[in-house]
């Protein structure tokens, strides 16, 4: 009998601790941020952009370069052919370069090879080799490449995935690789090692909103004046 009141007792005891452990674990569903699509992440950061990306084939609050309801998707070549005449916006920098090497390496590397000699590893399966250093390649027009890189073609299949903008990179990228980039000699390596996160990969997407939503307007409240009279401000989100 005293043995059986001991463990009573002692499971009384644990209870308490074993239900403030649960209570702290369940709570943290309720301490979850609660982000609406357009809302922005953090309204008391410099950050402005949206907290996810555009539906496919929607139009940007910041513009589209190319959206589908101007030119299609389809891989036509009078379709991307319509695109050879676009002018490349991005000067082939270290940063695009640097941009474009990584896009490079993780999406077009596997057929077209790290150094654009079309001997990437999906020639080993049999995907016919296609070599960006061709004197054939090397006369595409940017808008030509970037319009491939946006529909696919032939074998090709469309890269989309790679945004708008980050496609211009990858284009420079590809001219260098060329050897169409005076003094660069662009480097043919993986941006980093697989499972490699971080600066290793493409950052965020640019294409969400760069404003706030309307839900998310920052108030901005006056607060005391400091030491030397000047008028602080603080700015909070509002929903």
């Amino acid at each position: 009998m005293n043995a059986k009141r001991l463990l009573r007792h002692a499971a009384l005891a644990v209870l308490p601790l074993a239900l403030g452990a649960c209570g702290t674990w369940l709570s943290d569903f309720k301490q979850q941020p609660s982000v609406g699509p357009w809302q922005v992440f953090n309204p008391d950061s410099a950050e402005t952009k949206g907290f996810r990306g555009n539906p496919s084939g929607s139009v940007s609050t910041n513009g589209t370069f190319m959206p589908a309801w101007v030119v299609s998707y389809g891989v036509l070549p009078n379709v991307i052919d319509s695109m050879s005449t676009l002018a490349n916006p991005v000067p082939a920098d270290s940063a695009s370069l640097h941009r474009g090497r990584v896009e490079y390496q993780i999406n077009c590397a596997v057929c077209h090879g790290r150094a654009g000699k079309g001997d990437g590893e999906a020639t080993k399966l049999g995907m016919v080799p296609m070599p960006l250093v061709s004197e054939r390649a090397k006369n595409f027009t940017d808008g030509y490449i970037w319009g491939i890189i946006r529909n696919g073609r032939g074998l090709m299949p469309s890269y989309n995935r790679i945004e708008e903008m980050d496609r211009w990179d990858v284009v420079n990228y590809v001219r260098a690789v060329q050897g169409k980039v005076a003094g660069v000699v662009p480097d043919t390596t993986p941006a980093g090692r697989p499972g490699e996160t971080g600066d290793k990969l493409p950052g965020f997407t640019p294409i969400g909103p760069t404003r706030n939503a309307a839900f998310a307007r920052p108030i901005v409240t006056a607060t005391p004046k400091t030491a030397n009279g000047a008028a602080q401000t603080k700015t909070e989100g509002h929903d």
